[in-house]
């Protein structure tokens, strides 16, 4: 048992106090209205805490000093919107309400000795939260399950979800002290009140940092452990906020209710002291039944993850396709790069994003593969990885992983896993980066620069003087409206695209490779056939003749993200 605390109580306090403890409040929410900061205070039993307090307020009838005659639940105090108005027409305003008598009249929020509260008794304000809900026996339970969920973490930090009717609660209590308060010249106002979180974590860091073996419990960590409480039994104490302030509430796709936490607030700081006082009893009435804690959730913020990577297949999409409900490829880069990656950390998801796309079709290969490609497209993925390859730059969100990180040596090995799983792709420069990074993948989208090799057939033999113009022709111009083929999920636009140099080679007289060097978003296919006049000028009416690309390569992406990591 932690040993007794000296209560920072003042003679102020003693009328608060007897207020809350005769209307139905437990011992820390007691405390807390009387803005008592100190943790300690709420780390004790709070049973021992209530002898405490009942021994502070008894000291006055001991000495024969007098109580306040007649503090009146149903009172309206003094409203901060209505200060013209008389005292007494107030009170006449709120006397004719049922729910106000009610209060008024109920033994239990009656004046009466704090002695006549059972420890057991639920809290009309903190619904039990601060009692048997916050204690060892809770720190037991969530340690447990942090334990089973495996994390890997240095520091986690304890979030609590509360009813949103403890807003309506905290507001009814605020209003039955607020004439004790300003009858003894106290500067206090309601932001002063300690918050139900704040006392609950206050009690609950060092015993949940105790069950886990010291782990420190802190304000703000990647990883998080959520407590939540409900309890339907006082749903409708915010319902009457619905008909006074309707244009806070207002329904959404993602919310389950209506009455969210700041909707609440918000209606009660526009609500006059007199017009709340209309519809719901003050103090509040006391429940029957405590709050009830739903399952602990354990969340660890996004890792990051990127790199670059090569396709060597034309027949993998990026990402996994899949029209009107059937999957058309058995795989795809996105899935073959993820799926290691996924079972390292131990995500529970993924979002994944790339500088650029390339069709199906097309392969994805390297810079200094260049030289190669002059004999062929056609080379084998063991040549190309041997050589070298810069790739398309990607990266991967990893959500809620249960390991955050990795060793560069253990990061070398996730690589060497991927990149032996399949022989349609390769990675490299594989590493974990910040959030903030990953912004520098996008950064100059449209400036940055991308170059391809195209093998091109055309309808009318050509000689090897026909081409050699192509390689003159800098900065070209060309206004693509979208393609067909992209309509469907790109809206129709005219976009101005540069193509910065091109470079032919001779193969025979239908056929040549075509080296472009363009500005990223240019769509290569289109330039070279037209797309139905579409893309303009395009490579039909620069030959004169019909033309068409048989095969396609991305040899390099021109983004200077992530780092290189050497060999």
């Amino acid at each position: 048992m932690s040993p007794a605390v000296m209560l920072p109580l003042k003679e102020k306090d003693k009328p608060i106090v007897q207020k809350l403890l005769s209307a139905g409040c437990c011992a820390r929410c007691v405390l807390r209205f009387c803005c008592v900061s100190v943790h300690a205070a709420y780390r004790q039993p709070h049973q021992e805490t209530l002898k405490e307090l009942q021994t502070f307020i008894s000291s006055d009838t001991e000495n024969g000093k007098s109580q306040d005659p007649d503090p009146d639940p149903a009172s309206v105090p003094e409203s901060t919107e209505e200060d013209n108005k008389s005292q007494d027409a107030s009170v006449s305003e709120a006397s004719d309400d049922p729910p106000s008598k009610k209060a008024k009249l109920d033994p239990g929020v009656s004046d009466a000795p704090p002695e006549g509260v059972k420890e057991s008794d639920v809290c009309m304000l903190c619904l039990g939260i601060l009692q048997d809900l916050c204690g060892p026996s809770r720190a037991v339970k969530i340690a447990e399950t942090v334990k089973t969920e495996n994390y890997t973490f240095d520091t986690l930090v304890l979030s609590v979800s509360l009813p949103a009717q403890l807003c309506v609660r905290e507001h009814s209590c605020w209003l039955h002290v607020k004439k004790e308060v300003r009858e003894k010249s106290s500067v206090l106002d309601k932001d002063d009140v300690i918050q139900v979180k704040e006392a609950f974590s206050g009690v609950m860091q060092g015993l949940v940092a105790k069950e886990l073996g010291g782990v420190a419990v802190v304000i703000k960590s990647q990883f998080e452990v959520g407590v939540e409480f409900i309890h339907p039994e006082t749903d409708a104490d915010c319902h009457f906020l619905a008909t006074t302030c309707g244009d806070c509430f207002k329904p959404t796709k993602n919310k389950l209710s209506l009455f969210t936490r700041m909707a609440v607030v918000k209606a009660l700081e526009r609500l006059s002291d007199s017009k709340f006082l209309k519809h719901f009893p003050c103090p509040p009435t006391r429940p029957s039944s405590s709050c009830t804690a739903q399952d602990i959730q354990c969340l660890h913020v996004s890792v990051f993850v990127a790199g670059r990577y090569n396709k060597f297949c034309r027949s993998l999409p990026q990402t996994p396709w899949v029209i009107d409900g059937e999957r058309r490829m058995e795989s795809s880069v996105e899935e073959l790069i993820a799926a290691p990656v996924l079972s390292s950390f131990r995500a529970d998801g993924f979002n994944f994003s790339s500088s650029g796309r390339e069709d199906v079709d097309v392969r994805t290969l390297g810079k200094r593969e260049q030289a190669l490609c002059r004999r062929t497209l056609v080379l084998s993925p063991e040549v190309c990885f041997s050589v070298y390859f810069a790739g398309r730059p990607f990266a991967m969100e990893l959500l809620n992983p249960h390991t955050s990180r990795l060793s560069r040596a253990e990061m070398k090995q996730l690589q060497e896993t991927i990149n032996n799983s399949s022989d349609k792709i390769k990675v490299r420069d594989l590493q974990i980066v910040s959030r903030e990074a990953m912004g520098r993948m996008k950064e100059g989208e449209e400036e940055k620069t991308k170059s391809y090799t195209a093998l091109i057939w055309t309808q009318k033999p050509i000689q090897r003087e026909d081409i050699t113009f192509i390689d003159e022709i800098k900065d070209l111009t060309l206004d693509q409206k979208t393609p067909l083929r992209v309509l469907h999920r790109r809206a129709l636009a005219v976009r101005q695209r540069v193509i910065h140099t091109m470079n032919a080679r001779f193969l025979d007289p239908h056929h040549f490779h075509l080296g472009l060097r363009t500005q990223a978003g240019l769509y290569i296919k289109e330039f070279v056939h037209g797309d139905f006049g579409r893309t303009k000028p395009n490579l039909c009416q620069l030959l004169k003749t019909d033309t068409d690309i048989l095969e396609l390569d991305v040899e390099s992406v021109d983004v200077d993200w992530p780092p290189a990591i050497p060999e």
